[in-house]
């Protein structure tokens, strides 16, 4: 087993991800610069997005990803490196799973680095999902952990004692050129606490956890329409 695996979607699931894409469009100010996340559920956002951007004015976006930044410029919305903007005001993104304090695991399309830089430089960040994402415990999704490359066996060894068991994702390279470790079998009750121990093993690029950094807003589409946490 290579790559983790997500819940197998239901009739609904677009339909889902639509309206948790569309209530965080509404909440996109014009003349601004957006982050845009990466994954099938800011695919329909960026989308929607694309819709609006004449009447939006956008300045422009900072992507999480390169396939998120061909698809913006694809819709001709300009694509500026984080280092040139002083102010960015919101960033939107999906999540592989979220908890009801936010708290996420983010990850499976391996931008999880990226993700969490424009996370953490943006003021407000809004996480959209679909209901499936939601559940009370975070670690039934295998936990992402970007690694140097030449610390890959010595990170998966860290991972074990902390009674995880590491799956190194060969068929993926990441943009910033390292490798994917995904841990399965973490039951992660105190999510601030393992992302802490996990950051600070030596080879780690950073781990899939977004809990020191959680969402601002979780918008989750339901069977019966929008919830927002």
């Amino acid at each position: 087993m290579n790559e983790p695996h997500p819940p197998a979607p239901d009739s609904t699931q677009d339909t889902k991800k639509q309206q948790a894409a569309r209530a965080a469009l509404e909440l996109v100010q014009a003349d601004t610069i957006l982050g845009v996340g990466t994954g099938s559920t800011v695919n329909i956002f960026i989308e929607l997005l694309a819709l609006q951007a004449p009447s939006l004015r956008l300045r422009g976006a900072v992507s999480s990803s390169e396939g998120s930044s061909a698809r913006l410029r694809a819709h001709g919305i300009p694509v500026l490196d984080l280092n040139a903007v002083r102010d960015l005001a919101l960033y939107i993104d999906g999540a592989d799973e979220a908890n009801p304090a936010r708290e996420l695991i983010k990850g499976g399309g391996a931008a999880l680095t990226r993700e969490k830089i424009v996370a953490a430089a943006a003021a407000r960040f809004i996480c959209i999902v679909d209901e499936s994402k939601l559940v009370a415990t975070l670690g039934r999704f295998p936990l992402p952990v970007e690694v140097i490359p030449m610390a890959r066996s010595h990170v998966a060894t860290r991972l074990e004692r902390l009674g995880g068991k590491p799956v190194w994702r060969q068929s993926v390279i990441t943009d910033n050129g390292n490798h994917i470790l995904d841990v399965h079998g973490l039951s992660i009750t105190d999510p601030i606490a393992i992302e802490t121990v996990i950051d600070q093993i030596a080879g780690v690029v950073t781990v899939g956890l977004f809990a020191l950094r959680p969402a601002d807003l979780l918008i989750v589409g339901t069977a019966q329409g929008v919830r927002k946490i």
